[in-house]
């Protein structure tokens, strides 16, 4: 039949019809397969992919829709100044609507005052006819906002949350355990003296980053100065300024921990700036693991954050509370609130005293 397909005057993008007569299936089948969905037999599962890839099937998420699958209109909303951050968080979301059949509908507040535009917030999203939404933080940990989303019925899934019982579905990770992994290294690492550039206090992540660092230094016995404590909102310039005050003291750090990978860089410049070579002279850590983390020189030592992954989770996350909502899919109740996993990822902005 894959000679049939491809006889001369067929046109070069495949069908879905096309792709079953192929597998000898249906065409709900076929959807079944490329939602993987697990009510598909390994046998007819193999069958349909080796026909996707002989006929190099591209999925067209109406005809998805159309042959038996829910094809859902998501909204992703974010108020976030780390670009990278949201760089990491686009592409999860848009790659797994893609994998799902799914629409991604980007909502970006990060221009208007919030405490302003709470009351018409539900309003705006619910003219847009979107099925569900995803709330990336620091909009998640917003009351208003949550009381808003509450209120219009509106379908919700909230990435890193301060609280997982304002909302029935949830992505997150362990800030703390993470921040206080990432302390653990830079004093294992034989540094006694180690800064810290914190992130907004509107962002929970950067309380519970901090957090973790005292922990650290406490269960480790080592002090540190208030002075080495620096203040940033998560920005490049924020954590490049945070560090040219610390760097000024006449008691340094050797070390400072900075809890993103946009403050990390500005670090490293503030410390170029000065003529301090990193980490020769001073070592320099971050967290999430963005485009930041290995575009600069030296890259950094920081702690991989699944951001991709939190937003490509949600995705799935908050397709499956819907079928369960509209009562097609009775086991989309069994995970609701996930937490994932962080990796501690060492290269060459640490160094070992």
């Amino acid at each position: 039949m894959s000679e049939t397909l491809r006889r001369a005057g067929r046109r070069s993008h495949a069908t879905i019809k096309e792709v079953a007569e192929l597998a000898g299936v249906s065409q709900m089948t076929v959807s079944r397969v490329l939602n993987r969905r697990e009510s598909v037999r390994d046998s007819t599962r193999t069958r349909v992919e080796e026909a996707i890839r002989e006929l190099n099937y591209r999925p067209n998420l109406l005809a998805r829709g159309l042959a038996g699958g829910k094809s859902l209109f998501i909204g992703l909303i974010y108020h976030n100044p780390s670009s990278s951050y949201l760089g990491e968080l686009l592409v999860g979301a848009l790659h797994q609507c893609r994998d799902e059949g799914h629409h991604l509908v980007i909502e970006d507040f990060s221009s208007e005052d919030m405490s302003a535009a709470a009351p018409q917030f539900a309003e705006r999203l619910g003219g847009a006819g979107l099925d569900g939404v995803i709330v990336a933080p620091p909009m998640s940990e917003d009351d208003d906002i949550l009381d808003a989303l509450t209120a219009a019925q509106i379908p919700t899934v909230l990435i890193a949350p301060k609280d997982i019982s304002r909302t029935d579905i949830s992505v997150s990770m362990d800030d703390s355990e993470a921040a206080e992994a990432m302390t653990r290294l830079i004093i294992a690492n034989g540094h006694r003296k180690v800064g810290f550039i914190r992130g907004p206090e509107n962002h929970s992540s950067a309380r519970r980053r901090y957090r973790g660092f005292k922990s650290a230094m406490a269960k480790e016995g080592v002090a540190f100065e208030d002075s080495w404590i620096g203040q940033g909102d998560y920005t490049y310039r924020s954590g490049m300024l945070a560090a040219e005050t610390i760097l000024a003291l006449p008691d340094r750090p050797t070390a400072i921990f900075a809890c993103n990978d946009d403050m990390a860089a500005g670090v490293v410049a503030a410390a170029n700036r000065i003529g301090l070579r990193v980490p020769d002279d001073l070592s320099v850590t971050g967290f999430d693991d963005t485009i930041f983390a290995s575009a600069i020189w030296p890259q950094l030592t920081t702690v991989r954050q699944p951001i991709a992954h939190m937003a490509a989770s949600s995705v799935t996350l908050l397709a499956r509370h819907i079928s369960a909502g509209s009562g097609e899919d009775g086991e989309a109740e069994a995970e609701r609130n996930v937490v994932l996993d962080y990796e501690i990822v060492s290269r060459g902005s640490l160094k070992q005293l």
